[in-house]
This record gives structure tokens, C-alpha cells and sequence, in this order.
């Protein structure tokens, strides 16, 4: 008697399996700065104050003490940071890179891995377009000033908190002389 296995394992796949990546760290730190002639690294560690400084002015935690982040340079003058994290989409991690200029304003959004099943518009260049410019001092909310997309809500609110709470990190760093 032969049993056939093929459909039972594809079925038993985990989620993941639609896991697309996209761009790597390095392509996206290149794509949002091209004009950068080097990237140096910066691993902030914050202090308990501006942990709760950037819960503050987030309206959401700051879920690490410890935050990576490229400085793109030119001429050894930094002109921006870029930031790689990781946010749940409903089930599935998304990984993906906010670049932000010296003025504090957001350049560029990228999805670098998206691994749930739907939602994946999020990639979508006109829904990134909405990040463009904005600092901290706006809302940066889904509903508010993102527009969320139908079928994809975890994955719009998630990403959008996340991008939030990176512009008050690097805002802190920065007001804290942690970066230059």
C-alpha cells in the first residue's frame, strides 16, 4: 500500500513559507543613500530616562535598550541614519529599514522580508510614500496620517508603530549625544 506524504507535509508548512526577501541590510542602506561614500555602525544603549523619554514621545515602549544603527556619511560628515528591526505582522515577523536624515525626517521606508500570507501591499511604493518627511512631531499613525490597507491592518499598524518609535530613538540618541 503507498501513501502518499507530498500533500501531508505541504500541508503542515508553517506560514513562513511565504516568506519573500526583498533587499538585504546593505542593498537598502545603498538604496536609501546613494549619495553616502561610507556606513559606520553605532550600537546604542540607552539609559532607563530615555527609554522612558522615547515611550513618551512614541506612545509606545522602546522594547530595547540596545538599538543598531548605521550612520551614512559623506566627506565624514554624517548625512543619516538607517535602521533594520523587526515587527509581527499578524503572525510572521517583517523586517524592514527606515532611513532618516540629520533633520530628523523620515527618507525612506523599505520592506526587506515579508512573511505572512497577505498584506504584503505594504511594499507597495505608494503606501511607503506616506512615511516620507515626517518626524516626530507628527501623529505617524494608522488612521491619522497613514492610510491603512484593507487585508493588511496588522501589518500596516505594526510597521507603522515601529517607524515611530525609530524616529524617537535616533531623535533621543541624537538629543542625548549619542550619535553624531
Amino acid at each position: 500500500m503507498r501513501v502518499e506524504v507530498l500533500p501531508i507535509i505541504l500541508g503542515a508548512l508553517p506560514v513562513s513559507a511565504w516568506a519573500v526577501d526583498y533587499l538585504s541590510a546593505s542593498e537598502a542602506e545603498a538604496l536609501m543613500f546613494p549619495q553616502a561614500d561610507e556606513f559606520a555602525s553605532a550600537n546604542l544603549r540607552l539609559d532607563s530616562s530615555q527609554m522612558q523619554e522615547i515611550g513618551k514621545r512614541a506612545g509606545i515602549p522602546a522594547r530595547s535598550e540596545k538599538w543598531g544603527v548605521r550612520i551614512a556619511r559623506r566627506a565624514d560628515a554624517p548625512i543619516g541614519y538607517v535602521v533594520v528591526d523587526n515587527v509581527i505582522g499578524k503572525f510572521e515577523l517583517i523586517t524592514y529599514a527606515v532611513s532618516v536624515g540629520i533633520d530628523g525626517a523620515i527618507r525612506q521606508i523599505e520592506i526587506l522580508s515579508y512573511r505572512e500570507s497577505h498584506g504584503g501591499e505594504i511594499r507597495l511604493p505608494a503606501w511607503r510614500k506616506q512615511f516620507l518627511g515626517k518626524t516626530s512631531a507628527g501623529p505617524l499613525r494608522v488612521g491619522d496620517d497613514i492610510a491603512n490597507i484593507s487585508g493588511a491592518t496588522l501589518s500596516c499598524t505594526h510597521v507603522t508603530d515601529g517607524v515611530r518609535r525609530i524616529v524617537a530613538v535616533l531623535q533621543v540618541a541624537r538629543e542625548g549625544g549619542l550619535l553624531s
